[in-house]
Order: structure tokens, then C-alpha cells, then sequence
């Protein structure tokens, strides 16, 4: 039975199956809880934690309408309707990876798989609420984010004889508000000694990240690398080494990382943003696509479920069709540009999104070789004097009016973007990064992807291999994984060379990484196998 002290207890049963919600009920009442309310759907629930403050909350993660209970939680929290002094549980029937791994990164105080016994429940529910109710204090100073003060209570506490229960629980919630109050020499120090005493994995956890901040990249790659090993550390592992490299400049190996992140846990929002502005810097547009795709699929009825979303799949959708000479997978990349559009108008009927629209309408006009649609749409658009209201909208326009050939008025969009940033403090390293790319390219570079490398290959054809070599390259330089222009490049460097222009063995060396890390065809193979047997002995090591 829990104890008496709890039978006045707030409970909230979130569930979407009316006898799944009666037998909750049933088996809290019959361990002493009284009062207790229900809810079948997540807005419900979520008018109910604005209304008042629960001490229990007990969700089913599979809700079956609007939002699921991983989308209520995340929402719950993101508006501080669910405080630390709030116990709240996890409930499903399964148990697969992916939702073990989302429910540990949202970090709820526990998660119970069905069938369980009515005295399993009650032991859960009492050790949480004990929890609760002697730590209330520091919790109260945490939900206040006076974090100062909740760390002297930590400090007192731990020295009490009293709470020795919670020794661990104390400890770990001391190494999160030193990291959170950047102190972060104390906080190595701090966890250094807790894993002298004992290996807990979120005192590891916590050195990384103490390491990594005082920028101690070598100690904490090696602690990552054999955390990565472990199951249960691996994902945590994948997204602080992702956060390690990026902080190298190491972007590649960031972008492996968090796919591997993104692979184990694909709901995390955050990380797929993540995704996307690695992958936009490495000039990766498949794996651009790919995560704003999953964003597109994860975000809906969450916090995160906005016309944006939409709006950033097609701009991918176009980005990595104009940088692939695929033609299936142009028009497939097509057709699902102009059906996400479609489903937007659906989704958000009442939002004015006429001007991304346009814009995006021009660049797949372009993409279909239909200039003057293009020209027409954005001529009718252009306004210099508009201020910027999105980032992801204003880069879209300054694509679109690169590509069209209007430069001057791109490189002056550019402009304006880059200290839009940097008035108003946008964006992480990351997407900074990608923003002066992008510019530089663009100036530098004044033909889009397609038109570089139709360009390249009529030189080729004509014999002019310098300039053939000159223009692949910037073709090569916007599209490195495109396996078709390293070859092309390559081969322009052979023919060259036979009438005596010497090697770029740098260059021969990006081509053969791009050429080798990915999956060539049976002619791609047998091309790139005879460019070898060309190439002097020494790039044969």
C-alpha cells in the first residue's frame, strides 16, 4: 500500500484506451490514491496541466490521436506545465530501441513496460514520490532557475546523514548545475572524484561534456570512443561527439556522428536540425533531404509543427534535384517538392505563405528548365526595402535569384542576411558557417550546379580540358558526392596532362576519396579502374 501521506496525492491517467484507462484507475485506487483524473487525449490533458499542478502523472506513449505522449511530455516541459516536483511515467506495451531511446533522452522520472503487477506499480509510484517530497526544495530553487541556491541546498544535503538515500541522486544533480552554471574546471573535478568512488555512467557523462568544454578534446574522444562501445552509452556518445568535432571544424565526422545519433533516436527535433546544417555545410543534399524529411515526419502535432517545416523540404527537394543528374530521381524529387507544398496549403490554410511559395514555384520553373516562369515569379516579388522576417526564407530568395543570374541582387540579399545574424545573434557556429559558404560560393561561383557542369562537359567535348578542368572543379566544389563530375574531373586532369599540364595531385586526391566512398555502378567501376591504371604510380598508394 503507498503511504498515507500520499492518498492526497494529484494524479493525471493520460491514455487513449478507455479500459486501459479504468484498469489504471482501479489499481491506483486500490493502492490508496483518491484523487485522480483522467484524460483520452493529449489537448485534453494539456488543458488540464494548465488548469492545475499534478503531483503524478502516468501517460501512455503510443496516443492514438493528435499528439502522442512523446509529443505531450516534450510540450509539457518546453511550457514548465510539468515541474520537478511532478512525478511523471511512461507507460507502453512496447519496448522497442527507437521509443526506449526517446523516452531516455525526454528523461521522465521512469518507464513502465506492460504487463505489470499492481505491487510493481506501487513500488515505482512511492519511490518516486519520496523522492519528490524530500528533494522538493532543491526541485522549487530548479523550476526557479535560481540554480546557486539549489546547489547550496545540494551541499547541505550531502552532508546530512539523513537523506544518505539519495546520495546519488544528490551527486548527479550537483554535476548537472555545475554544468548548467558553466562551471566547468570545478565540474571535472567534481566528476573525476565521483568516478573515483563509483563508475556511475552519468558521472562519465558529465566529465565528457566538462572536458569538452574546457576544450580537453583528446581526453574526451578517448572516453567517447569506449563509451560508444556500450549499448546503453552509445547514443549519448554519438551526439557529444558530434558536438566535440563540430567545435573542431571536424565537420564530416560531426555529420557521421549524428546520423548515427539520428539513426537510434529519429525523434529528436533538435539533432535533425542539427543534421540538416552539418549536412547543408558538407554540401550533403541527400542526407539535407533525408533529415528535413524526418523532421517533417516527427514534428507533426508536436511543438515543432510549423509551415517551415514544409516549406524546408521542398527547398531541399530542389537543392539536392539541382545538384543530381538523375533524371528519375529529379523527378521524383520534384514531384514530392510540389506535394509537400500541396500538403501545407492542407495543413495551414489560413497562414499567408504566398511569397515562399512563389519562390519556391520559381526555382522548380528553373529546375525545369522553364526560365522565364522563374523570372516572372521572382521579378514580381523583388523588393529589396522588405525586411527579413526568416532566415530559411531569405536564403531561399537569394538561391533562387543567383540562379536566375541576377548576382548582384543575391550578393546584396546576402549581405543583409549575414547581419541580420549577427544583430540579432541567430543561429549556432554551424549554421554561421554555412551562411558565409554559401555567400562566398555564390560569389565566387556565378553559374548554378547544373549549368557548371553542362558547361564542363561541352569543353570536355570540345578539347579544352584547362577550362574543362577549371569549370568541373567549382562543379566539383558545390557537389562533392556527386560521383559522375569527380569522374569527369578526373578524366579532364589525364587528358591534360598529355599535353604536358601537370597534376593537381591534391585534387586527384579529393576525387578519389569522393569516387571511392561511394557506391559506384558495374560502368562507374570499370571507368574509374581504368583512370587509375592513367594516374602515375604514386597516387596508386
Amino acid at each position: 500500500m503507498i503511504d498515507k501521506t500520499f492518498n492526497k496525492t494529484k494524479v493525471l491517467i493520460i491514455d487513449d484506451q478507455p479500459l486501459a484507462q479504468s484498469y489504471m484507475k482501479q489499481s491506483l485506487e486500490s493502492i490508496g490514491f483518491r484523487d485522480l483524473i483522467c484524460a483520452e487525449r493529449a489537448q485534453t490533458a494539456l488543458r488540464l496541466c494548465q488548469a492545475s499542478k499534478f503531483d503524478l502523472i502516468l501517460c501512455s506513449f503510443n496516443l492514438g490521436r493528435d499528439k502522442d505522449g512523446y509529443h505531450l511530455y516534450e510540450e509539457l516541459k518546453n511550457k514548465k506545465l510539468v515541474k520537478h516536483t511532478t512525478g511523471f511515467i511512461f507507460i507502453s506495451a512496447e519496448t522497442n530501441s527507437e521509443l526506449v531511446h526517446s523516452v531516455i533522452e525526454l528523461q521522465p522520472d521512469d518507464f513502465l513496460a506492460k504487463p505489470f503487477s499492481q505491487k510493481e506499480l506501487s513500488s515505482r509510484i512511492e519511490k518516486i514520490l519520496n523522492r519528490k517530497t524530500t528533494l522538493a526544495q532543491i526541485y522549487d530553487f530548479i523550476d526557479d532557475e535560481n540554480d546557486s541556491k539549489a546547489l547550496k541546498v545540494i551541499q547541505s544535503k550531502l552532508a546530512s546523514t539523513k537523506v544518505s538515500n539519495y546520495t546519488p541522486i544528490l551527486l548527479r544533480l550537483k554535476g548537472e548545475l555545475l554544468l548548467k552554471l558553466k562551471q566547468f574546471a570545478e565540474a571535472k573535478e567534481f566528476f573525476k572524484s565521483v568516478l573515483g568512488i563509483q563508475k556511475f555512467t552519468w558521472a562519465k557523462i558529465g566529465l565528457v561534456e566538462s572536458l569538452i568544454a574546457n576544450s580537453e578534446f583528446k581526453f574526451a574522444q578517448n572516453l567517447l570512443e569506449s563509451m560508444l562501445e556500450r549499448p546503453e552509452t552509445r547514443l549519448v556518445s554519438y551526439d557529444l561527439l558530434s558536438k566535440l568535432e563540430l567545435q573542431l571544424k571536424n565537420y564530416d565526422n560531426a555529420q557521421d556522428y549524428l546520423i548515427g545519433a539520428t539513426q537510434m533516436s529519429p525523434r529528436n527535433i533538435h539533432r535533425q536540425l542539427k543534421l540538416v546544417n552539418v549536412a547543408r555545410l558538407n554540401h550533403d543534399y541527400e542526407n539535407n533531404y533525408s533529415a528535413n524529411r524526418n523532421i517533417l515526419k516527427f514534428a507533426k502535432n508536436s511543438i515543432h509543427d510549423h509551415p517551415n517545416i514544409y516549406l524546408n523540404v521542398a527547398r531541399a527537394g530542389v537543392d539536392y534535384a539541382l545538384t543530381t543528374d538523375q533524371t528519375e530521381l529529379v523527378a521524383r524529387l520534384t514531384r514530392q517538392s510540389s506535394e509537400c507544398l500541396n500538403e501545407l496549403k492542407m495543413q495551414f490554410p489560413d497562414v499567408d505563405t504566398q511569397e515562399q511559395l512563389d519562390i519556391l514555384h520559381a526555382r522548380i520553373h528553373y529546375l525545369k528548365d522553364e526560365r522565364e516562369k522563374a523570372i516572372a515569379l521572382i521579378n514580381q516579388l523583388d523588393n529589396e526595402d522588405d525586411p527579413i522576417k526568416s532566415i530559411d526564407d531569405a536564403l531561399d530568395k537569394a538561391k533562387a535569384l543567383h540562379e536566375l543570374g541576377f548576382h548582384h541582387k543575391a550578393s546584396i540579399l546576402f549581405d543583409k542576411i549575414n547581419q541580420h545574424c549577427l544583430k540579432y545573434k541567430l543561429g549556432d557556429e554551424t549554421f554561421l558557417a554555412y551562411i558565409a559558404q554559401e555567400q562566398q560560393e555564390r560569389d565566387e561561383i556565378k553559374r548554378g550546379p547544373r549549368e557548371l557542369n553542362n558547361n564542363a562537359v561541352e569543353q570536355y567535348q570540345k578539347g579544352q580540358f584547362s577550362k574543362a578542368i577549371v569549370t568541373f572543379s567549382q562543379a566539383f566544389r558545390v557537389m562533392p558526392k556527386n560521383t559522375s563530375i569527380a569522374l569527369n574531373l578526373l578524366q579532364s586532369m589525364i587528358n591534360a596532362s598529355k599535353s604536358g599540364e601537370s597534376f593537381n595531385s591534391v585534387l586527384i586526391e579529393k576525387c578519389n576519396k569522393a569516387i571511392e566512398s561511394e557506391n559506384l555502378d558495374d560502368e562507374q567501376q570499370q571507368r574509374f579502374n581504368k583512370l587509375k591504371e592513367q594516374l602515375p604510380a604514386s597516387f596508386h598508394q
